[in-house]
């Protein structure tokens, strides 16, 4: 990921969804870990969830005047 986290928040859900990311990539590569990959996925949803939620929340707070750095964290 090349962009920059909007808060500590966000830069600790990016760096947890990115540790599930390499998981399912280990994952993928041994046998019988469907199950294991399935639930991996359900809470890399959730995470994301939460990251979408904390974006909208960002958004919709007026940013201090001199704050217009683009952050998509």
């Amino acid at each position: 990921m090349s962009y920059e986290p909007g808060t500590s928040e966000c830069r600790l859900l990016i760096d947890s969804k990115e540790q599930i990311e390499a998981a399912l990539a280990n994952l993928i590569r041994l046998e019988n870990t469907d199950h294991i990959r399935m639930q991996l996925l359900a809470v890399y949803n959730q995470l994301e969830g939460l990251h979408d939620l904390r974006r909208a929340q960002r958004q919709s707070t007026p940013e201090p005047a001199g704050a217009g750095r683009d952050e998509t964290g």
